[in-house]
């Protein structure tokens, strides 16, 4: 994992909100990576930082913006999470309301955690991983060798 790093950035309906807020507060930092977002959230977070910066889009801005969740933007960046392509994810998800693509919800955060991305799920464990001197140095993260897994798997 080089020191720029790449982030997704997702949020469910009732969570984009808070998402806009983090990102009105770490914009600065956010722009110094590439950023992934799915459908309407990249959007928001584009928007957001260009209202930031005096309605400019910053020149260092990186933002790939995927599908709607719903409409396999989730499944896009599983794909990308798989294929070594996302270094963070922050995914603001909301658990009191459930969502019509909750497989592909879980499948996200299956791959994570399968994947040993760094995950934030909500405000406090993003301003965490943000604040983390890790973010702005290269990183080796361990991942699993799932070689034996999948030979035994194909017997």
């Amino acid at each position: 994992m080089e020191s720029k790093k790449r982030i997704a950035l997702v949020a469910h309906d009732n969570e984009k909100h808070d998402l806009v807020e983090w990102v009105q507060y770490n914009w600065k930092t956010l722009i110094k990576h590439d950023l992934v977002s799915t459908g309407t959230t990249g959007r928001l977070v584009e928007e957001t930082i260009m209202a930031k910066n005096g309605g400019a889009r910053p020149a260092s801005l990186n933002l790939t913006r995927l599908k709607s969740g719903p409409l396999g933007g989730d499944q896009q960046l599983g794909a990308l999470i798989a294929d070594g392509k996302i270094d963070i994810v922050i995914f603001f998800w909301d658990p009191m309301s459930p969502q019509p693509h909750d497989v592909d919800v879980k499948a996200l955060l299956r791959i994570s955690v399968l994947y040993n991305i760094p995950m934030a799920c909500n405000r406090s464990s993003a301003d965490f991983l943000i604040s983390s001197h890790l973010l702005g140095e290269a990183y080796d993260p361990q991942v699993r060798d799932y070689s034996d897994y999948l030979a035994r798997a194909i017997r």
